[in-house]
């Protein structure tokens, strides 16, 4: 009776509550607090233990079958004792499995040696390469090479040709009731069969092998591209958010507009340099409110934000420059532009607060490093071939390890403060739309670096399209 069954055990839905808490009779290799690695190793040996639990009851009903159903004389007890340390062995690996926070990948092939080991056994005591079974070596292999990295696996196809040379040497002849007396197979035939197994065998693991890391590379895929939907989702949310939030404060911010403007027209007021001074300074807030309003409206689709400009790549930055050194109040701040092409592109506010949202979180990571001044990072732009490469280069502590790895998700930061994480988050996925990219790297002088990669298809106009005119303020 083979041990191993092509078949797959599945596991109930109903283990888990609605809210994913395993319940009390739950295995524990479905806790959805262990790492994915540790749980498909446990999950792996239960799978194998039920497993061998159909294959030692297989086993069992061909013994007996074949001693005393079919008349062949086999040395029974050995056999139920080979079957009883097999199971005696099942029972251990079920309390491992059940129990163990970890099963690796060395365990997993004990498990698979040891079935190899008494399939061997019962093999020489009922008639060895006679006997018709001889070929169950091969679903063990093939589980072997689904569970087992490939030095694993093939070192288990190597064990079981060893097996079988043992196996033509040493065995217990079979005495079948329509044979006269035991043959003695030729040695071209051992040699047949062990090369044939030995080519089918390399075969399965090879092939099953590929299989396998093709279904892993599928299996990543999909979840990098299930995260980058929910990342989507995480964006839509936000903005349908800001857009909400953003006309709601249209109004107030409209009525403030309106009472300051006629402030500045009062006597009292404008009697007094101090408070024209201040009202001054209160319209300028307003309109600066107003036009991040704008700008969150233009995100969301909404006419009342600034229709998208035309322009060329060295006026877009040098005005993004401008507008961050006046906001950040950090006079030693140019950008260092390489050569350029002049051909018109299109800015809106998303780009623009892409760019500024970097150069903001660099600036406050060298400011909270409390690196000396001028703390001021490096804007640089580079052109090469079809891409546009901005680099932002700041002189502070650099990215962790987790940071580096949780680059660009929603809420992992190092301000501790809550929201921290959005703007890079925001800033990678307005690279995405336009089909580029932002990588972070840290620097080997020290400091950090974050270069955004844009294709500058994405960027310029048609040549047959007319460039858009600046709505007037």
């Amino acid at each position: 009776m083979p041990p191993w069954w092509p078949w797959r055990s599945t596991t109930p839905d109903d283990e888990t509550g609605r809210q994913g808490a395993p319940r009390a009779d739950a295995p524990v290799a479905d806790d959805p607090a262990l790492p994915p690695e540790a749980r498909a190793g446990r999950s792996n040996l239960m799978q194998l233990v039920q497993l061998r639990w159909l294959a030692v009851g297989g086993q069992l009903l061909t013994v007996l079958a074949v001693h005393f159903g079919l008349g062949l004389q086999l040395p029974i007890l050995p056999l139920l004792w080979l079957l009883a340390s097999l199971a005696l062995f099942n029972l251990v690996s079920w309390l491992r499995a059940s129990t163990a926070r970890h099963v690796g990948q060395p365990e997993l092939f004990l498990c698979l040696g040891m079935d190899l080991v008494v399939l061997t056994g019962l093999l020489a005591l009922s008639g060895g390469v006679n006997n018709p079974f001889l070929f169950v070596y091969l679903p063990q292999l093939a589980v072997g090479a689904l569970l087992l990295r490939p030095a694993y696996a093939w070192t288990l196809t190597l064990l079981a040709c060893v097996a079988i040379v043992l196996l033509a040497q040493w065995h217990l002849p079979l005495a079948w009731p329509d044979a006269p007396q035991p043959q003695r197979l030729s040695l071209l035939y051992l040699g047949g069969l062990l090369l044939c197994f030995a080519l089918c065998a390399s075969l399965l693991v090879l092939a099953v092998g590929r299989f396998a890391r093709n279904l892993r590379v599928r299996d990543a895929r999909l979840a990098a591209l299930r995260q980058r939907a929910a990342e989507e989702d995480h964006i839509v949310r936000m903005g349908l958010l800001a857009s909400g939030a953003a006309h709601e404060l249209g109004t107030p911010l409209a009525t403030l507009s309106v009472i300051l403007g006629d402030w500045a027209h009062m006597a009292p007021f404008a009697a007094e340099p101090e408070l024209r001074e201040d009202l001054e300074q209160m319209q300028s807030q307003v309109q600066r409110c107003k036009g991040i309003i704008s700008g969150i409206l233009l995100s969301a689709g909404d006419s009342r934000g600034d229709r998208p400009t035309a322009t060329t790549l060295k006026a877009f930055l040098d005005e993004v420059a401008l507008d961050w050194r006046e906001r950040r109040q950090q006079a030693a701040f140019a950008p260092e532009l390489g050569p350029l092409p002049a051909t018109p592109i299109i800015a809106d506010t998303g780009l623009r607060q892409m760019v500024t949202n970097v150069l903001d979180n660099a600036l406050e990571a060298m400011q909270a490093a409390g690196t000396a001044p001028p703390a001021t990072p490096r804007l640089l732009a580079e052109w090469q071939r079809d891409r546009l490469l901005l680099r932002v280069i700041d002189r502070g502590p650099g990215f962790s390890e987790e940071m580096l790895s949780n680059f660009g998700r929603p809420y992992h930061s190092s301000k501790g403060r809550p929201g921290g994480g959005l703007g890079l988050f925001l800033s990678v996925n307005v690279a995405r739309k336009l089909g580029g990219n932002v990588i972070a790297c840290n620097r080997k002088t020290g400091g950090a670096e974050v270069t955004i990669d844009l294709p500058l298809a994405a960027l310029t106009l048609p040549p047959e399209a007319a460039p858009p005119n600046r709505s007037p303020d």
